[in-house]
């Protein structure tokens, strides 16, 4: 799958848009990704979100519904 198909350029959100847009949502409609390290993950992340690790991400983009929109942190 060719990275470009899941991710657009998008006008980046602050972290208030994000909260909005999370609290309009269930958890499952969209894809929420965390892209920092393992260790970064464990000690604090959003609840729901996937962890993909930032060099890890163009291998793993199966791992996401492209008809979701996605956020990543």
């Amino acid at each position: 799958m060719d990275i470009s198909r899941i991710f657009r350029k998008v006008q980046p959100l602050s972290a208030d848009e994000v909260r909005s847009f999370l609290k309009e949502r269930e958890q499952g409609e969209i894809n929420l990704v965390d892209v920092r390290q393992p260790g970064e993950y464990g000690e604090e992340h959003i609840p729901g979100a996937l962890l993909i690790p930032l060099p890890e991400l163009e291998k793993r983009l199966a791992e996401l519904d492209p008809k979701k929109p996605t956020i990543t942190y």
